[in-house]
């Protein structure tokens, strides 16, 4: 069987994040990926200079068209833009059985712009409760809990644990708006918590770090691996991206990360 892959995300016309890197994410790592698109934006290296929501309704009849003649193993979503469209997502991932869902929860671009309005993160608690990892960056968890960003591992651990009371069956928080050496994600559910460590790693070009993890979460569960090793050899992943990151040429802010790495 065919491993495969949904991402139900924004599109980045510079082609660092959203569903451009989700779809190299997919191919690099053995996994053919169809998409949802949720939003266009005019962004390039330096910034986002525009974004347009897809209608809901249409964003609803693309998730019909993939889920009816598609055996979609995982499901990894990022930018849903605004209520609308979670709620249509929302709503539709139950209505076709979704199974390994990857919440991402992205609420603004690394340039600062923001990617999902404000009357839509109380739409997207709703939506974490079907999800199997939960993704959230320092920022994004200290924002969704309304309290101070975490300053350590101990805090990091709390807020995962309180949001895993919106329901997900696991969180995934990840450190690496942090500070130190090692760039340090916490994996936390029911059982326990298990620490991911990889270098920090001194370059400018981490555009789409955040999509590119939870996509490369969703093809490891696609192809059948645990939650936990899936987490693991995404984590490899993108460290590895990041490392070779410098070796593309790619506009003149920050750059992309080199998703394929192996190859050239």
């Amino acid at each position: 069987m065919t491993a495969i892959a949904l991402s139900i995300a924004g599109s980045d016309s510079s082609g660092g994040a959203g569903i451009e890197a989700d779809l190299k994410t997919f191919s690099a790592l053995g996994v053919y990926g169809a998409c949802v698109v949720t939003a266009l934006t005019a962004q390039n290296t330096k910034g986002v200079s525009a974004i347009q929501a897809v209608a809901a309704d249409l964003v609803a009849a693309q998730l019909d068209a993939v889920f009816s003649d598609l055996d979609i193993g995982a499901v990894k979503i990022g930018m849903l833009a605004n209520a609308a469209v979670v709620e249509a997502v929302a709503a539709g991932l139950p209505r076709h059985n979704a199974c390994n869902v990857v919440l991402d929860p992205i609420m603004a671009a690394s340039s600062g712009a923001e990617l999902l309005r404000a009357d839509a993160i109380e739409a997207l608690r709703l939506l974490v409760r079907q999800a199997r990892v939960f993704t959230p960056n320092l920022f994004e968890a200290a924002a969704l809990l309304e309290v101070p960003m975490a300053k350590d591992e101990e805090e990091m651990q709390a807020q995962a644990r309180e949001l895993l009371t919106l329901g997900a069956d696991a969180v995934l928080i990840k450190g690496g708006h942090g500070g130190g050496v090692e760039s340090v994600d916490l994996l936390v559910d029911g059982d326990g918590a298990t620490r991911l460590a990889a270098p920090r790693i001194a370059t400018r070009n981490t555009h789409g770090t955040g999509c590119t993890l939870a996509s490369a979460i969703a093809a490891g569960l696609a192809k059948g691996l645990l939650l936990s090793d899936a987490v693991a050899e995404a984590k490899a992943y993108v460290t590895a991206a990041i490392a070779a990151a410098d070796r593309l040429t790619v506009g003149t802010g920050r750059g992309p990360l080199h998703h394929f790495h192996k190859w050239w």
